[in-house]
């Protein structure tokens, strides 16, 4: 208890006594500030493209690719691999047939409407069932495509990042001119950042007649899906993938975030340094400034473990208020900003928000109180060491 009152009557003093070394406190915070900021607004990047991802799936749905393939954009099906595929127990049926959409999946070109470039954005064709498979698609403005019919709606995310995708716009894709009819939402997943039309439309206008990347399957239940996948796997007639939609889509987060948090991880170790070197400074300072503080209390029993301690606990608090200024600081900052990166399992633009999330925010915290505690290591040792002796003959 001795102990811990030392430490505690140290530490409030040197806590205290920071309005006097005002700017080189205010400098150390600041940098600490700036590389929580720069971390917390790099990792929200891929929390944000995550998010986005992990929206799109369902559980209760699956989706068929090619055997052998990881993307929609490598996948290749026929005619006959989706009638088989309709026909496996386990799928989804209504009066009006197997609840599933061959699909197809092409990349065109638009110009992004913040600098004008040219950007890879998916144009997918789908068959009527699609809407009730992806039940979180509704039409915000105008109306869907009709069946037959040279016409596309686009996604809210896509027409809010990419230029020409206004309701009533005449497109060139392929072999054929296409008309904006509409535009949809659905709950920020990554449909939002694709175009939809009819499959039967697009399949002569870019000359794949009779061909399908992929089918996508409502199950008769989440449960229903091992089924679904053994019989359809096992079938003779069709080497095929079947995996399920929230899987599939979780997987195509995994090389951005990769890079992203490789990215972040060496930018805040880079900063990081830096910010280290400003605390060092800081809290040698404040030693230096309290050589006879110190020495006096040394003198009156105080150990030299509770006064290290104390400088290390002052270090600590400007480093968390310099955490939390910057983790507030990315919060509002970017928060929600949206953007559009490239997907690299689909080569395609996808348009997402920023997430800064209440775990990064601790992240940047502790990364924080990370760099406080390297920052205040050295100067605190020297407190510990001072000569008493030495010191007290300064008074």
């Amino acid at each position: 208890m001795r102990w811990l009152s030392q430490v505690w009557t140290v530490a409030e003093m040197g806590v205290r006594s920071i309005p006097q070394r005002l700017a080189w406190t205010v400098s150390a915070a600041i940098g600490i500030a700036l590389v929580v900021m720069v971390m917390v607004s790099i990792l929200s990047i891929a929390t944000g493209f995550r998010a986005t991802l992990e929206k799109t799936g369902s559980p209760a749905n699956a989706i068929v690719l090619r055997s052998g393939t990881d993307s929609e954009l490598s996948s290749n099906l026929t005619l006959e691999d989706t009638k088989i595929v309709a026909d496996t127990p386990g799928v989804a049926r209504t009066p009006d047939g197997a609840t599933v959409s061959a699909e197809v999946f092409v990349i065109v070109d638009l110009p992004q409407r913040a600098t004008g470039t040219e950007a890879n954005v998916p144009l997918r064709g789908v068959q009527p069932a699609a809407f009730e498979i992806r039940q979180r698609i509704r039409i915000v403005e105008g109306r869907s495509f009709e069946p037959g019919r040279n016409e596309l709606i686009a996604g809210a995310a896509a027409a809010q990042e990419f230029a020409g995708l206004e309701v009533g716009s005449v497109l060139d894709f392929g072999e054929a001119d296409w008309t904006v009819v509409g535009r949809f939402e659905a709950d920020g997943s990554l449909s939002e950042s694709e175009l939809w039309c009819d499959v039967n439309v697009l399949q002569p206008a870019y000359r794949r007649e009779g061909q399908f990347q992929s089918v996508y399957v409502k199950l008769d239940s989440p449960g229903a899906f091992d089924e679904f996948k053994d019989t359809l796997t096992s079938d003779q007639r069709v080497s095929v993938r079947v995996v399920r939609e929230d899987e599939y889509y979780a997987t195509q987060s995994e090389v951005l975030d990769t890079i992203v948090v490789s990215l972040g991880t060496i930018v805040t170790i880079l900063m990081g340094i830096g910010a280290v070197f400003g605390a060092v400074n800081t809290m040698y300072s404040a030693v230096a400034s309290r050589t006879r503080e110190i020495a006096t209390m040394r003198a009156l029993g105080f150990g030299g473990s509770a006064v290290a301690i104390a400088v290390l606990i002052e270090s600590l608090v400007i480093a968390l208020v310099g955490g939390l200024a910057g983790g507030v600081a990315a919060y509002f900052a970017f928060n929600g900003y949206r953007a559009a990166t490239l997907n690299w399992q689909s080569f395609s633009q996808v348009a997402f928000a920023f997430r800064v999330t209440p775990w990064l925010m601790f992240l940047g915290i502790v990364a924080s109180l990370v760099m406080g505690v390297l920052g205040g290591v050295f100067p605190a040792v020297r407190a510990a060491r001072t000569p008493v002796a030495a010191a007290l003959r300064e008074l």
